[in-house]
């Protein structure tokens, strides 16, 4: 990827201006942005980002990525979900299927490259970074158990939906809708309603960095990619039973995996109190480019509805065990990333 080269000086003077004029041509969400992209290049880490791609441009992307692995010109998607950030400013409301066909179409005939393509536009290494943060983990290299219980090689989408299979739920886009409890809040996550029980799957493979009870989300688990760049949060789940057993804090779990239980815990400082009116999971999505940004005012969570509804052609089958009353997958994968993430603990 191309790195920023900026010279210190004049660099306050300089960026005061690209971001009041900004301010002053296009609006505050695209002054915020480009304050994002300034911070980037003077600090070399991003300071925010607003996931819109709309669940349409995701599918087209993955679709290209998908069908090209293997082949002489291989389309990475996060590469053409970029140049399309950059070519909309990061707004995907006027995302037109035509404008991804152009680019594969570009991109197949081996007259260019993306390099080439976006030598001119100043912010396609900042949408890069920021959409490679979201969907790092997302589309690769695994392997996938079938019916015999083998295991296949595999390429595509390896992450899952965060509902099992089978299980109904309903939602809408809620991401920033006004919370009162505690303090005045903008709700950071996108919540699904449904039956309590209902299997909580683990989108990204990663590890359990956090298990227990939180006033505000009530039993929750927080996992995080092996990359530490992003950070699922699945909260207010069931009374006295809202963990997978085997689960602790430093769990291994790989994509597919049921880690708990649907309920409506939290809005309590006491432990295993059900506060919340409605059984649903808050399944939030952390960015981290920065240790800064993981606790307190530097935070940056993204609305995940569109992830949401494009990772509902992934979802995890489960089945019963009658023994135990838990919910397991029926076929396993093996992701290399925790493999290595596994391989890497041992030899410490």
């Amino acid at each position: 990827m191309r790195k920023f080269v900026i010279s210190p000086k004049g660099i306050a003077a300089e960026l005061l201006l690209i971001i009041l004029a900004a301010a002053l041509l296009f609006g505050r969400g695209y002054a915020e942005k480009t304050a994002a992209v300034a911070e980037k290049k003077e600090e070399d880490y991003i300071k925010w980002v607003e996931f819109n791609v709309s669940c349409e441009a995701l599918d087209k992307a993955y679709e290209y990525d998908a069908e090209t692995y293997g082949k002489e010109r291989h389309l990475d998607w996060v590469e053409l979900l970029a140049y399309l950030g950059a070519k909309y400013g990061g707004d995907f409301s006027g995302y037109k299927d035509s404008d991804m066909e152009e680019l594969a179409e570009k991109l197949s005939d081996g007259g260019t490259d993306i390099e080439a393509l976006t030598k001119d536009m100043q912010y396609y290494d900042y949408y890069h970074e920021a959409y490679e943060a979201v969907l790092g983990g997302m589309v690769g290299t695994y392997k996938i158990q079938g019916e015999d219980g083998k295991y296949k090689d595999a390429y595509g989408l390896k992450a899952f939906h965060p509902i099992a299979k089978g299980f109904p739920y309903s939602d809408y886009d809620d991401f920033g809708v006004s919370r009162t409890y505690g303090y005045k809040r903008n709700h950071l996550g996108h919540d699904m309603m449904g039956q309590v029980g209902t299997p909580v799957v683990a989108v990204e493979s990663g590890y359990v960095m956090e298990l227990g009870w939180n006033q505000y989300g009530g039993w929750r688990i927080g996992v995080s990619s092996f990359d530490n760049r992003r950070y699922y949060y699945y909260a207010h789940l069931r009374q006295d039973f809202p963990f997978a057993g085997s689960l602790k804090e430093g769990s291994v779990v790989q994509a597919g995996d049921v880690i708990g239980y649907m309920g409506r815990t939290g809005y309590s400082t006491k432990e295993n109190v059900n506060n919340i009116d409605t059984y649903h999971l808050h399944f939030g999505l952390q960015l981290v480019f920065d240790e800064s940004q993981r606790e307190g005012n530097n935070e940056i969570w993204v609305d995940p509805y569109p992830l949401v509804r494009f990772l509902y052609k992934n979802q995890s089958e489960t089945k019963r065990d009658d023994a135990t009353k838990e919910w397991r997958r029926i076929y396993n994968i093996k992701d290399p990333a925790a493999q290595q993430y596994k391989k890497g603990r041992k030899d410490k």
